[in-house]
């Protein structure tokens, strides 16, 4: 079975966020990344060539596939600051709602610029999210 591509490293989070061109997204990343640090406790880790992560968690699939991702971490995208928040945003409608301007996927939660968004309630979610998964293993049947 073939290794997953997105894997932690020993790559420069220093390094990589100074290589983020766009002026205002770098300043979000470092931000962002000072923020992260500081609710979870954790130092922050390269994984792959663009997402910086903190802590860790193990996935199993009944399929035998398995891997590790971090427990939360973010990549400053081009179109916005992607936060990867694993466990998703089922029971956080009202910190949700407090949040201010973004878009959401399965376990992904876009903004365009850090200055719009509660940061209390980044934090909020950012703390719940690496409390569920952290040094966890979660399996699943699919």
């Amino acid at each position: 079975m073939a290794e997953p591509k997105t894997q932690r490293n020993t790559a420069s989070v220093p390094g990589f966020l100074a290589s983020v061109t766009d002026a205002r997204r770098r300043e979000d990343a470092e931000t962002a990344c000072a923020l992260m640090a500081d609710v979870t406790g954790a130092e922050p880790v390269m994984w792959g060539t663009s997402i910086v992560g903190f802590g860790a968690y193990r996935y199993e699939y009944a399929s035998g596939r398995s891997g590790d991702w971090p427990a939360v971490g973010f990549s400053p995208r081009r179109a916005a600051l992607t936060f990867y928040l694993s466990p998703g945003f089922d029971g956080y409608d009202e910190i949700m709602k407090r949040l201010g301007p973004h878009t959401l996927g399965k376990s992904c939660l876009y903004v365009k610029r850090l200055s719009d968004v509660d940061s209390e309630a980044l934090r909020e979610l950012i703390s719940g999210a690496f409390t569920a998964v952290n040094g966890k293993t979660l399996t699943s049947g699919t």
